[in-house]
Formats: structure tokens, sequence, C-alpha cells
């Protein structure tokens, strides 16, 4: 399998340069996600072909992170490129780097092969157990997998809705699961991962399926995800987003409370 992940650095990385000239002709900085979550899906279909597993429960396991990428692929390529509208995250970047821009987004757009290879090693794992009998896990990682893209899916669309409405400007979505959580959608994300968990249980290396999730829930929590939308949320709704804040917790869904005098 070692050729397999050099050739993986290899393609992605090519295809990294190649998409960032194509953000820089259109000048979308936000293309950036759409290499991790599309090349996701691609890197399992080649693993899965790559490793010789040939069961039905391999095909079930490459199909549900296939899903995955095309549905989170479709989202992001319609949400932020066809609008030609920059992600603010890329946007504070862009700004924050100042002439060091080009170069620090080339870096960014490799390190999104990095984290393919990250997240496709759960999903190796899982495809390499698949030649083991089905179990109950088997089942109980399918109906994670449609529940975790199923919510996100929900909490997407309850999003876009919000924001369609030009009353709700400025304002902060705080129906449907947005009631629950300040990010569902994250949430789910996360949950998603825990699908490779439970389809690799019982094989010798399932512990190696705990990475997707851990790394996923770091990144979510602490890096990528909430800090840096917590802080675009404050700086164009302010106060509203405070007290939403103050009610509303930040991951996990749960009953919202009354903030603290």
């Amino acid at each position: 399998m070692f050729l397999f992940w050099i050739s993986l650095f290899v393609v992605g990385f090519a295809l990294a340069w190649l998409t960032y000239q194509w953000a820089c002709r259109m000048q979308l900085m936000a293309v950036v996600d759409l290499l991790w979550t599309f090349g996701l899906g691609l890197g399992a279909v080649a693993y899965l072909f790559y490793s010789g597993v040939n069961t039905p429960l391999g095909y079930t396991v490459c199909l549900l992170i296939l899903l995955w990428s095309l549905r989170l692929s479709y989202h992001l390529f319609s949400d932020r490129v066809l609008k030609g509208q920059e992600d603010p995250r890329y946007a504070s970047l862009a700004e924050f780097w100042g002439k060091d821009a080009k170069r620090n987004f080339l870096g960014l757009f490799f390190v999104q092969v990095v984290f393919v290879a990250l997240f496709l090693w759960p999903v190796s794992v899982a495809i390499d157990a698949a030649d083991m009998a089905w179990m109950w896990t088997d089942w109980l990682a399918i109906a994670i997998a449609l529940v975790a893209m199923a919510g996100e899916s929900l909490a997407d669309r309850q999003l876009a809705s919000f924001r369609k409405e030009a009353s709700n400007k400025g304002k902060v979505c705080q129906h449907g699961l947005w009631r629950y959580s300040r990010h569902p959608n994250y949430f789910f994300e996360w949950l998603h991962w825990w699908t490779y968990v439970a389809f690799a249980w019982g094989s010798d290396s399932w512990w190696g399926t705990l990475l997707g999730p851990a790394a996923m829930y770091v990144f979510l929590r602490f890096l990528t995800g909430i800090p840096h939308a917590e802080r675009s949320s404050l700086k164009s709704r302010g106060e509203a987003y405070r007290q939403y804040q103050l009610t509303t917790s930040a991951f996990f869904p749960w009953i919202p409370h009354e903030p603290q005098s």
C-alpha cells in the first residue's frame, strides 16, 4: 500500500496546483474547500480498487464516503463557487497575510492533500476490514452515516432558507436545528466519522479509525471551524450573536437555556 499513498500525494499535489490556478483566475480562494471534500471521495474509490477488496461490505463503505463527498462538494460549489462570493474566512486571511497572501494560499491548497490523506486513513481501515462477515455494527455504521448526512443537509437548508429572507439580514438563525446548536452542521459532520469506527469494529486495526472523529472534533471545535465562524458572526451580527452564544450550545445539540444574569 506504500505505493498507493505515494501516488496519492503526487497526484494530489498536481491537482492542488491546478485548482489553485483556477482559484486565482476566479479570484475565489473558497475553491480550496472542494479539494478536500471531492478529493476524499475520489481517494476512497481509488483505494477500494487498489486494495483489491471485492465484497458488498467494501463497496458499501466506499459508497457512503462517496455520497458524503458528492453531497458536501455540491453544497460548497453551489453555495460559494457559483455565487462568486468569497468566504469571509479567506477574505480575512487575505487581508491578514497582505502581500504574502498568494504564496500562503498556495500552501493552504497543498495542505488539503495532507488532510485528504489524514481522513482517508480511517476510511481505508474500514475498507480493509470489509472482508469480514456482516455484523450488527455494520448496520449501525450505515445508520450513523445516513443520519449524519441527513442532519447536515437539513441544517444547511435551514440556514440557507433563513438567509434568503431579506428581513433576516443582521439577525441570527435560531430555527430548527439551529435552536439547539450554534453549529449543527459541524456536529453532524463530526458524527459522520463514527461511521468508519463502526464498520471496522472487530478488526485488529479498528482503533485507527478513531483518528477520524478525533481529528474532526479538534479541527471543527478549536481550529478551522467554530473559532472562525464565531468571529465572523460576532463581526456581522454583534450583540444578537452574543446573546445566542449565552443561550445555545456551541457544538453538541442541547436544550437552550436562559442567560445568566
